[in-house]
């Protein structure tokens, strides 16, 4: 692809007027002094505050920054969905405003794609990860419970943790995953892993760092709950059942 660049970042963003501007400013002065060329996509999700004026400001800083701003809310998936078909680098990440697991895990991610893994995906559950600030106990216990269930619907045995919001992968994993992508809510994290597996990509689970902050719209109803969340699981099921999906092998 001309002018492709190296890497592309993505940054889905709801209500983050107050801190995706630190956000950028770290992950700005993380590609400062890479040799590679990149391009970073901040997708706000119809945010009711000034989130994407505030991202917007920060062209002038930060490089190779694009904001794109929906003006109607339709939740994390979507916006993720729309910033990895919008990517044109041969190596896409996305990672939430808030900054809770940090840009600079990319340089541990990044060797695991060039040795031939197409899909990377952060993981605050296995060997070598670290929590610096919990979320409040009731949303754990909900997680744990979520968790479970995604393991046991999707046959995702090996993966405790799909609902961590940094994950890498290919150019063109990003694309052939995306475009096939439907659900709008958090549940798109599962999604995304199950349909990598079926359309024969290579993943692999890294460990991450990770500190909880505070404003998360997770709740257990509402549109972004817990309960969605379950609906979106077994409607995914369903999905894989019907052939809905229209998976293929993909050729590399």
């Amino acid at each position: 692809m001309e002018n492709q660049p190296y890497l592309s970042i993505v940054v889905p963003a709801y209500k983050e007027g107050e801190r995706i501007g630190q956000n950028l400013l770290e992950i700005g002065k993380f590609l400062s002094d890479k040799n590679y060329t990149h391009e970073i996509i901040v997708v706000v999700d119809g945010s009711p505050d000034n989130t994407a004026e505030v991202a917007q400001n920060y062209g002038s800083q930060v490089s190779n920054l694009r904001v794109i701003n929906n003006k109607e809310n339709h939740g994390k998936g979507y916006v993720v969905r729309q910033g990895l078909l919008e990517s044109k680098g041969k190596y896409v990440v996305f990672l939430d405003a808030d900054g809770s697991t940090s840009i600079t895990h990319v340089e541990k991610f990044l060797p695991e794609l060039e040795k031939g893994n197409d899909v990377i995906i952060g993981s605050r559950k296995i060997e070598g990860s670290f929590i610096q600030i919990h979320q409040p106990k009731y949303r754990e216990v909900m997680g744990e419970g979520g968790n479970w269930l995604i393991r046991i619907v999707l046959g995702l045995w090996s993966f405790p943790d799909t609902q961590c919001g940094f994950k890498m992968l290919t150019g063109q994993a990003a694309h052939e995953i995306a475009k096939r992508m439907v659900v709008d809510r958090f549940g798109f994290d599962f999604e995304l892993i199950i349909l990598a597996f079926k359309l024969g990509f290579k993943v692999k689970q890294m460990p991450v760092r990770w500190m909880n902050e505070e404003g998360s719209t997770v709740s257990l109803t509402g549109p972004n709950g817990f309960i969605q969340v379950l609906i979106d699981l077994f409607k995914t099921k369903g999905r894989l059942i019907t052939g809905a999906y229209k998976i293929e092998k993909v050729k590399k």
